[in-house]
């Protein structure tokens, strides 16, 4: 069994933890993979509303790829750096920012290079106090392989990306959060009591009116704003022939508590 990745459910959230903790969990192929076929299975099964992704141990989230590995890549020509390496690690973040169910990052450790890519994709993310973030592919000649020079700038802005980009340098939390890389920092041993609950507080609402929200904002930010406009109104045509719109207003025309079903 591949248990390079690890899933539990507690009630409808799903949890990942990256499960490499002697190798501060780089990602390598296998884990890659494994996130990818989990959040496959995720997706279709309606008892998961929600997903929270962390690292095993107590020193790191993820350090980001694993070097030994995607090396021999490398050192087999260009194709096979691009294709194995890659395109894998931009397949899992893009995945993970355009899932429709929402993703928070528990961010408990260092976070260098692909797994401050991940926080970059997740929709939210929350860091332990004693996490540590870094940019760092430059220090071994190359440039960011998993999204982070398109998502970050977009993120934290140009400038700003571009000098975490250029000297590879490590940053506190307290940094990430003014960045908004994180939404917030609590102390350690809080961490996942408060990504769950952060999860909770979104899964009181419509399911499917937050993956119309994921959607509209994900696919509109790399957009004109006219065309983003245009998603969503697409976003808002799909909800109106719901059961949970209808719930919505009726609730809230009835000073009453929505009971959603997610149809």
């Amino acid at each position: 069994m591949n248990d390079t990745v690890l899933f539990e459910l507690r009630g409808d959230i799903a949890l990942l933890t990256l499960n490499r903790p002697k190798k501060l969990n780089a990602l390598d192929y296998a884990t890659n993979d494994r996130l990818l076929a989990l959040l496959d299975a995720i997706e279709v099964d309606a008892a998961v509303r929600a997903v929270i992704i962390t690292g095993a141990g107590e020193r790191a989230f993820s350090v980001g790829g694993d070097i030994h590995e995607f090396s021999a890549s490398v050192r087999l020509g260009v194709d096979e750096a691009v294709g194995a390496f890659c395109r894998r690690g931009q397949a899992m973040t893009a995945r993970f920012e355009a899932f429709p169910k929402p993703v928070i990052a528990a961010v408990n450790g260092i976070a260098f290079g692909g797994g401050c890519e991940i926080t970059e994709a997740a929709h939210l993310a929350v860091a332990s106090e004693l996490a540590l973030f870094a940019k760092p592919e430059i220090n071994i000649g190359i440039p960011p392989t998993f999204g982070g020079t398109q998502r970050l700038p977009r993120l934290v802005g140009r400038k700003r990306a571009l000098e975490l980009l250029l000297t590879g340098e490590t940053f506190t939390p307290a940094r990430a959060l003014e960045l908004g890389l994180v939404n917030k920092i609590v102390s350690h041993a809080d961490l996942l009591s408060s990504a769950f609950d952060l999860a909770s507080r979104i899964l009181q609402h419509s399911s499917l009116a937050a993956a119309r929200v994921i959607t509209a904002v994900t696919r509109g930010l790399n957009m004109s704003i006219a065309e983003g406009l245009e998603i969503e109104r697409e976003q808002f045509a799909r909800m109106c022939a719901t059961h949970d719109v209808r719930e919505g207003l009726d609730a809230w025309i009835a000073r009453r508590k929505p009971v959603y079903t997610g149809t």
